[in-house]
């Protein structure tokens, strides 16, 4: 899956949660990406992310650094 996709993908679980306090969006955003994306899926979103993640939400770069940083998701 193109980083495009990713990018896309991401910022829509992030304006389904956008309506949260930015605490608990970002940790929401980070256990669906958990549970629900393919370990590839998110392998690539990390792979964007070093690359400097561009057209990803502040939201979106803070779940995914969370991931990156293998800390346990919160919410």
């Amino acid at each position: 899956m193109d980083a495009e996709r990713l990018v896309y993908m991401a910022n829509q679980i992030v304006s389904f949660f956008k309506v949260y306090p930015e605490a608990e969006a970002i940790a929401a955003v980070e256990t669906h990406i958990r549970q629900f994306w393919d370990p590839r899926m998110r392998k690539a979103l990390l792979a964007h992310i070093e690359e400097g993640g561009s057209g990803l939400t502040p939201i979106a770069k803070a779940a995914a650094d969370r991931i990156r940083a293998g800390a346990p998701a919160k919410a």
